[in-house]
Formats: structure tokens, sequence, C-alpha cells
């Protein structure tokens, strides 16, 4: 373990060497990345390093700049309780939902469930062979939803990988009956135009759920998806008979066609649909983070959701990849995935506000609030030209009068921020381990990291199923929030219960 004062002194040094000023150019000039690793069926590419890279890397290992390869620090106020490893599924893992002392990890082969009573001990209840990218997955009573967006042969989990071009193609919706966590059943599936990358349960009532489908590139080529792609699929599904869930809608966010990107934006992805929503029910409102461009809207009616502000960022945003509301409502802290979640972005030559979250305070009333950038977050924690480092998934840990948050970071590790100033984040605690290899650039680290009763919970996209501990006096207060279930998309009000 390491003080969060030893580990600054690290940070002064990473990525100065040229061979990173060249991957700055690159990310800026090439064409759009995709918004995640999206190796299909495959496990993620792996790119090559040169021998400078290798030897700085090593260099910075031996003078305590960055761990050892595969070493754990964290901060004193973080304790690493334990590490499942892949079990039957060795896919990437990636997104994570709870539920009582359940917890459910997504994973590119399928999903597992574990038991979480013993945070210390969790216990593998079960894992399901269901082959689809990527698997993004939540839950509601006894059903699980699960996203497909990569090409297959057909909605079954034993469909095989096969083109987009082919009409016969699918990708979209899975549902399956977690009655019995022990034997998930597959129960249903809905087809959504570009197929799901991410999805976002709106509950409405008892008898019904919607579920915002977010996906995006469209080409000419595939039939099922088509351009123009501006906006999401909207899915109803009848709580008592989820085999009648079908789509409702397709509302158009972006009847301008949204950012343009590049050239007319270098280094700014096209916005052709969304990647990832966020609602918050309990206020109706709903952020969306959509390539190239953030907005707010209204979720009253949720079969017509309603735009109520948009934002762009050309100069530091290369792709809106998530959003997170503050408990108060007044604030957003939106995500952008620079490099696709295939780069080294956390060094000194790309910088502090580049591969950022961006804190947007909410000003005004009704449809008449505006989003307003006060600020960017980024780790400081220099990582090596070997390891993939992005902003990725995270959760609010719910004190009152505090916004902090939890957040995953990929081989950035978890960093534990305060945004309570929108205008001077800090972090003030973190989890991370070293570079999984020196001799490749690697995918791998937390997809996400989320609080859940008291403890922080991380899927790693290659090590497995993480829990934390954290301490400190300004978080504690947190553990006394107790929740039967955390879909961190579809955002509780922690305090009205």
């Amino acid at each position: 373990m390491i003080s969060l004062h030893t580990t600054r002194v690290r940070r002064r040094r990473l990525g100065v060497a040229a061979a990173a000023a060249g991957l700055f150019a690159a990310l800026l000039t090439a064409a759009p990345a995709a918004a995640t690793p999206d190796p299909g069926d495959a496990p993620a590419e792996r790119g090559s390093v040169t021998t400078s890279q290798q030897a700085e890397a090593r260099a910075a290992i031996r003078g305590g700049e960055i761990p050892g390869v595969d070493e754990i620090v964290h901060s004193s106020n973080i304790k690493h309780l334990t590490n499942v490893p892949k079990g039957a599924l060795k896919g990437l893992n990636t997104d994570l939902a709870f539920q009582g002392k359940y917890a459910y990890v997504g994973n590119y082969d399928g999903f597992v469930i574990y038991d979480i009573s013993n945070p210390k001990k969790p216990k593998t209840v079960s894992e399901v062979l269901c082959p689809g990218s990527q698997n993004d997955i939540s839950v509601s009573g006894n059903l699980l939803f699960l996203s497909t967006d990569s090409s297959r042969s057909d909605d079954s989990c034993s469909s095989t990988t096969q083109p987009a071009t082919e009409k016969s193609s699918w990708e979209g919706m899975k549902i399956f009956d977690i009655s019995n966590k022990r034997q998930p059943r597959y129960i249903a599936a809905v087809e959504t135009a570009c197929g799901s990358h991410t999805h976002t349960l709106v509950p409405d009532g008892k008898k019904n759920i919607y579920i915002y489908v977010s996906s995006y590139s469209p080409n000419e080529t595939f039939p099922d998806c088509r351009p123009p792609h501006d906006g999401i699929s909207i899915i109803k599904v009848p709580v008592n008979k989820p085999q009648k869930a079908k789509i409702v809608n397709f509302p158009v966010l972006f009847p301008d066609g949204g950012n343009p990107g590049a050239p007319t934006n270098p280094g700014v992805t096209k916005t052709s649909g969304c990647h990832d929503i966020t609602v918050l029910p309990s206020k109706d409102l709903a952020a969306g983070a959509c390539m190239g461009d953030g907005i707010l809207f209204s979720i009253k009616d949720p079969e017509r959701p309603k735009i109520i502000d948009r934002v762009q960022d050309n100069v530091n945003f290369a792709f809106w990849h998530s959003a997170t509301f503050n408990q108060g409502a007044n604030k957003v802290v939106f995500t952008d995935e620079l490099g696709g979640g295939g780069a080294a972005t956390c060094n000194e030559q790309i910088g502090p506000k580049r591969g950022a979250d961006g804190i947007y305070d909410i000003v005004g009333k009704g449809d008449q609030r505006k989003l307003v950038f006060r600020s960017y977050f980024k780790i400081d924690r220099h990582q090596a030209d070997v390891e993939v480092c992005v902003a990725h998934n995270g959760s609010i840990i719910p004190v009152k009068g505090k916004d902090l948050m939890v957040q995953a970071w990929y081989q950035g590790g978890i960093s534990v921020w305060d945004f309570t100033d929108s205008a001077k984040p800090k972090e003030i605690a973190f989890f991370e381990r070293g570079p999984v290899t020196l001799s490749q650039v690697t995918t791998a680290g937390p997809w996400s990291a989320y609080y859940y009763n008291g403890h922080i919970y991380s899927s790693d996209i290659a090590k497995g199923f993480d829990v934390l501990k954290l301490t400190d006096k300004r978080t504690d207060p947190a553990a006394e929030v107790k929740l039967d279930r955390l879909n961190v998309q579809t955002q509780p009000d922690y305090f009205a219960r």
C-alpha cells in the first residue's frame, strides 16, 4: 500500500516521450473510433509498443513512479477485500448491476451472478453463456436485460457471428427470467436498429418497464442499421408478460444530425446516435452522452422524451461516453472516451483536459434549464504508454450535502473524487493495478466501479470481480444508505426511502 502523497510524487514523469506525442496527434486526426473495444466475439486486439516505450515503463517501475506488472497500489483509505478471477466466461468483463445480495456482471461471453452477502467472499451463483458484445446488463424484479451489439446469426444464446451486411443478422435486447438465480432462463428478444450498445431502464409504475436503447455507427451497407440514425429505440416491456416486449418509438433526438464531427470539428466523433443514457426518474430527467453531443431531456412521458438542452465541447471532448447526475439534480458529469477505450491517454502529453470528465451545472427551471460547463476532472496519476486508460463508468457515493463519485478508468484504476465545488474537483482515494504486460498495449482494468451498500464493486475487464472497502470520514455516511437494487444508469433518489 502507498499513501496518496507518495503516489503523487511519481506523477511527474510519464508521458513525455515522443511516442506519446505521436499518439496524441493520431487521436486528433484519426477516423472516429468505436466507443469501446469492439472485438466482436474475439479477444481484444493488442497493439505493439516500441522498445523505447517498454524501456520507459521499466524505468518508471524501477523508480517507483508506476506500479510493477500486476502490482496493486492504493490510497490508505481504501482496502482491497478480494478478487474473484474469471470462471468459465473468458471474454471481457463489462457492466454491473445489483439486486439485494446479488451482483450481476456482464461479459462479452454472457453474464455471471455473484452472491455478495459476504462482500469479503463473493460466491459464484451461476454463469450464463450467451455471446454477443458487449452484454451491457441491468435487472428489475425477476427480469434481467442484456444488450447485444455485435452482429449474430440469430437471437439465441448459441448464435454465431455473422456480417451486419446480411439481412438475417440479429442485434438487440435479450430478456432473461432470473427468479431462479442458479438457472436463469432466456425468455424474449427484441431486435433494435444498429443493435444495443448500452441500455437504460425507465420504470413506469408496476406494470411496465421502458428500455432506452443506445446504439450508433450506421452504414449504408447494413440493412438494419442505415443512416440517418439520430435517435434511440424505446422498448416497452409488460412486467407480467415480458414475451410481449416491443419497440414503441424511435424518437429523433438530433433533427439537425447532431455534431458533424471531423473535418468540421477535428478530433470529434460525428453524432449518429447515443452511447449511453442515465435517467433520474424521481426528477423525470435524463442525460445522454451521444458521441459528439451531451443532452439533457425530460422523460415525463417516457415514450416521448423531450430535449431540454444540448451542449458540445469541440475543443477537448472526442467522444461523449456516459453521464451521471449528482443527488441534487443540479449537476451532470459527462465522460469523454478519448481514443475509443483502446489507447493510452492518461499521460502528461495529452494533459488534464482531454479524455477527462466534464462537470456541468444545471441552471434555470423547467424547459429553460441549461447545461453550463464548470470544469474538467481527470486522474493525474500518469500511466505508462502500454496501459489503456480512459474515463469510464462510475456512480454517486450518497452523502448528504456532498457530491462524491467513484469511477473506473480502465488501467488507470478506480478513482474516488469530490465535485461538491463544480469548479474545483479533487481526487480523495484511488486503487489501481500496474500494467498487465510491458510488451503490448492491452485493454484491461476496471470497466465499471460502483458504490453499493457500503462497498465499491468493480468489474475488471481482464482480472475478474473486485471488492473494495472505502474508509474515510467524507464518505463513511454513505454506508447508512441501503438499497434493495441498483442499476446505475437508472439513478435512484438515494435519500427518498
